[in-house]
């Protein structure tokens, strides 16, 4: 390790080969000197394997996004409200959450070759048998099981990048695949609009649906882990795992949750992910409601915001890693771009009053990048801080708080447009202003960024295990709440359930996480 500023730094090129990992397949008997030249042009297979993730999440999110497309003309066919439409988005986001509870550790436990495969399977065959839905609730159950499904989708990319990435180029292969959400955003509405012309609502589903078994397809044959590949030569592999190596012993998720880094990924995660998530189901219905546009006319501003946000989704994790060779330490250089990202976003908090079409897409379309640059550097502050078999579960803890976070945002939203039609002004304007908010708390969590010592013992009482733990039952406790308040038939009354359970669940979560941290430290 190095010092830079005094903070330590971890993603340095190792001085010699005792450093690096070795495995009874590959000897790594590499002369001096070829570690630090792999990336002047020894192998590259790595972005083979990243190119697999970006079509994958390219998958995802076409089938994330058709109901957002067709949102107006299946209110009109099917007679849905405001607040019906929410549910359906939130039934998505909640299902979303309850899959990354299971699937960040599955991919630990099981590997992310058969983890994916399963994954996309089953979000594959969701979107599929959405065109058999006929009610709010039909389409509801639907939206559950894709979530359920694509909720494997970033843990796992996650956690293929940490074992075919050094971290000094994370950031940045995270940003490539990470893009794949945006291009799935454009190429959804170049297609489903014709679709649904052509053959019907119900062939929108499911052809979009059938792409996942192409990549299945490209991925089975293709994956295995770089030290088992024919294709990643001797040098390729030294500098893959140029960073210092993980023991293999698997983390329980109690050891994770106290500790601030994950608390800090949990957060930002919580705060912003939502904001995403409305753009991608809400964006259609505003640039309709406010601008009047239909389907044959929304595609070329849709394409627009997301060819915008592509850039962003490369150039955040561009800027960090390019900072970080530059001499910068982890977390100055992640840091500085998620503060460029959170002050880009803040002009979208004027959009609803704008008259102007492209002026209003030109800045939700800055806002998106903005976001996703900050996605970028927020995914790879997970393998900057936590081993590589601990990065899996924490991905999966923080989507499932960002994912309980749009459950929230599709709920308000859809009752503040049922009781004022066609005004996005609250919305957008806390769109714009989460970032800056979630950043601070970041910060004041993780002020240097450090690396995390699983097995240090935690104070029961500190603000790790207090934040941690009241995050972990707030998100429990929304989610209790909005089934309840679903099978009431709440209706407006929604927020207020809501608001009762993270509340709730938030006071017992920190008062449980005390207790929890004093018998594990009690063990120990």
């Amino acid at each position: 390790m190095t010092k830079d500023s005094g903070v330590e730094r971890s993603d340095t090129v190792p001085q010699s080969l005792t450093e690096v990992s070795t495995t009874p397949a590959v000897s790594l008997d590499v002369p001096p000197g070829l570690v630090q030249a792999v990336g002047e042009g020894i192998g590259r297979y790595r972005w083979v394997i990243c190119a697999l993730l970006f079509f994958a999440t390219t998958v995802n999110y076409i089938d994330r996004q058709v109901v957002g497309i067709l949102a107006k003309e299946l209110e009109g066919i099917f007679g849905w409200s405001e607040i019906d439409y929410g549910n359906i988005t939130a039934a998505f986001s909640a299902s979303y959450a309850l899959g990354l509870i299971l699937s960040g550790r599955l991919m630990d436990r099981f590997g992310t070759k058969i983890g994916y495969a399963v994954s996309i399977v089953i979000w594959s065959l969701a979107g599929m048998v959405t065109a058999v839905a006929k009610t709010p609730f039909q389409f509801g159950l639907c939206r559950s099981l894709l979530g359920l499904g694509e909720a494997g989708n970033f843990p796992a990319a996650i956690k293929t990048v940490a074992e075919w990435f050094p971290k000094k180029e994370r950031a940045l292969a995270t940003g490539i695949f990470n893009a794949g959400t945006n291009v799935g955003a454009i190429v959804a509405p170049l297609t489903v609009p014709w679709i649904y012309s052509t053959f019907g609502w119900q062939y929108a589903f499911i052809l979009t649906g059938a792409i996942g078994f192409v990549w299945l397809a490209l991925w089975l044959p293709i994956y295995r882990k770089p030290e088992h590949h024919p294709k990643v030569s001797r040098g390729e592999l030294a500098y893959i795992q140029s960073d210092p190596a993980d023991p293999p012993a698997a983390i329980s998720w109690l050891k994770l949750i106290p500790h601030r880094q994950a608390a800090a990924f949990a957060i930002a995660k919580y705060m912003t992910d939502p904001i995403w998530w409305f753009y991608l189901f809400w964006t259609p219905k505003f640039l309709t409601e406010k601008h009047h546009l239909v389907l044959k006319t929304i595609p070329l501003p849709l394409v627009v915001i997301y060819l915008i946000a592509d850039v962003g989704s490369v150039g955040g994790g561009w800027l960090s890693s390019s900072l970080i060779k530059r001499g910068w330490s982890i977390n100055k250089a992640r840091k500085t771009a998620m503060l460029l990202c959170a002050l880009l976003v803040t002009p979208v908090m004027f959009v609803s009053q704008i008259d102007s079409l492209w002026l209003a897409v030109s800045l939700i379309g800055l806002a998106a990048a903005a976001h996703q640059g900050w996605s970028a550097n927020v995914f790879s502050t997970v393998s900057d801080t936590f081993p590589r078999r601990a990065v899996g579960s924490v991905v999966g803890i923080g989507g499932m708080s960002g994912a309980i976070g749009g459950v929230m945002l599709q709920v308000i939203t859809g009752v503040i447009l049922q009781k004022t039609p066609g005004d996005y002004t609250i919305n957008f304007i806390i769109a714009g202003s989460v970032y800056l908010v979630a950043l601070a708390i970041v910060h004041s969590l993780t002020p240097k960024l450090e690396p995390v010592e699983i097995e240090a013992p935690i104070k029961p009482i500190s603000l790790g295990p207090i934040v941690g733990f009241g995050l972990v039952g707030l998100v429990f406790g929304t989610f209790i709440a909005w089934v309840l308040g679903l099978v009431t038939l709440a209706g407006p009354a929604l927020i207020t359930y809501l608001a009762i359970g993270a509340g709730t669940g938030a006071v017992i979560g920190m008062i449980g996480g005390i207790a929890i941290c004093s018998s594990l430290k009690s063990r120990s």
